[in-house]
């Protein structure tokens, strides 16, 4: 008796047409596909195949055959038309038994085993308490898939222990065993293997510099884990990996719009640094992230203005104000910086003449000139900078 030919197929539509993800493949280069003789009323032990990283599932078929029978088909060229187990996980586990070919007359017991003393243990004793799978009543095929939790997945190979049920003619059994391998967990990039990797970016110069790293360490790590499987990574030299560190880094901060995050989150932490006076990170942040990697715009060169205006490095501070303006002629703040290093560098004039000629004009659509100046000159007050010519430059705003 067989399995009719429109049943078969039927079964496999249940697959494909279910169109699950495709998360993965069936590993026909490390199946296991067996013919064994099993004396009357003995037992035998098998090795399967060492199953690959990332196998998450496997499919194991049993059939015992009378002498002169043939397998219909075998198990790796069935399950090609299955294209992921999920199908079979998810409600159409019955399908999995219109795989294989019904046997002959006779029939076997049998037990799975992760370690290979137990599974000898159940050759002589033929005990099976320490099986992760066992089947006491003899049968004369099985097929089953092993998946989730089961205690089977702890190893990366099985032993499967075979007990004759015929006490007078010794038996042949036909054992496959087919892995299903995630495409995701075979590049060994588990949580923990991963947090390796984090960690190690958080010890760079860059991350030091940032509040927060996480999202910098973030980017490097999808780019290692996309370029290296785990064991790659783990094989390359310290000069490799920190190189490949500083190659992520700068593919993670230049211009393309899928950095923008990454971009404002170092922005908003150079100001948590201005605003905490932690002027050398600030700069070096902003050289590093943003200025180092073509992505500074005039708002950026006003910034990196102040924190050198308020680290007293004037010449530096109109320098990027000065930048600046000739990628936008139009910012007024680039101005007001520019006024301000010119004031606190004794260049009384100089400051005077911009102080005047935007009094009239708003810095944005919200506040005035006048107002931001005097605002600044508070700011500038508190952290220390002094200057006789702060009333003269008022004076000459409200004239």
């Amino acid at each position: 008796m067989t399995v009719s030919k429109t049943i078969f197929l039927s079964a496999v539509s249940v697959f494909t047409t279910s169109l699950f993800a495709q998360t993965g493949y069936w590993d026909k280069d490390r199946a296991t596909s067996r013919e064994i003789i099993v004396p009357a009323g003995e037992r035998v032990v098998v090795k399967s195949e060492n199953f690959p990283l990332g196998t998450t599932e496997f499919v194991y078929r049993i059939t015992v055959l009378d002498e002169n029978q043939q397998m219909a088909n075998s198990l790796v060229s069935l399950l090609k038309s299955i294209p992921d187990p999920s199908g079979i996980s998810q409600g159409s586990a019955g399908a999995v038994f219109l795989l294989s070919k019904i046997s002959g007359d006779d029939k076997c017991k049998y037990a799975v085993f992760t370690d290979k003393d137990k599974s000898e243990d159940y050759r002589t004793s033929g005990k099976t308490e320490k099986a992760c799978i066992y089947q006491n009543k003899a049968v004369s095929k099985e097929v089953k898939l092993v998946t989730g939790r089961s205690l089977c997945l702890n190893a990366p190979i099985v032993y499967f222990g075979f007990e004759s049920d015929n006490w007078i003619m010794k038996q042949k059994i036909v054992l496959e065993v087919v892995p299903w391998v995630d495409k995701k967990a075979s590049t060994g990039w588990t949580n923990e293997n991963k947090k390796s990797v984090l960690e190690l970016c958080g010890t760079s110069g860059l991350a030091q510099l940032m509040t927060d790293s996480e999202s910098l360490c973030t980017c490097v790590l999808d780019q290692f884990t996309f370029k290296y499987t785990f064991d790659e990574y783990q094989k390359l030299l310290v000069e490799e990996k920190a190189k490949a560190f500083r190659d992520f880094g700068d593919n993670c901060l230049d211009s393309k719009s899928a950095n923008k995050g990454l971009l404002t989150a170092i922005r908003t932490q150079v100001q948590q640094h201005f605003a905490a006076a932690r002027y050398d990170k600030s700069i070096d942040l902003m050289n590093s992230a943003i200025f180092a990697n073509g992505n500074a715009n005039s708002k950026d060169y006003y910034s990196q203005g102040l924190n050198y205006l308020y680290s007293r490095q004037f010449t530096k501070a109109r320098q990027m104000f000065e930048e600046g303006e000739k990628l936008d002629d139009s910012d007024l703040l680039l101005k007001l910086g520019k006024a301000h290093t010119l004031l606190l560098s004794d260049d009384f004039s100089r400051a005077r003449d911009i102080y005047r000629k935007y009094k009239g004009e708003n810095v944005n659509t919200a506040t005035s000139w006048k107002e931001r100046v005097k605002k600044d000159f508070a700011d500038l007050k508190k952290a220390g900078f002094d200057s006789k010519d702060y009333d003269k430059i008022i004076k000459l705003l409200e004239d």
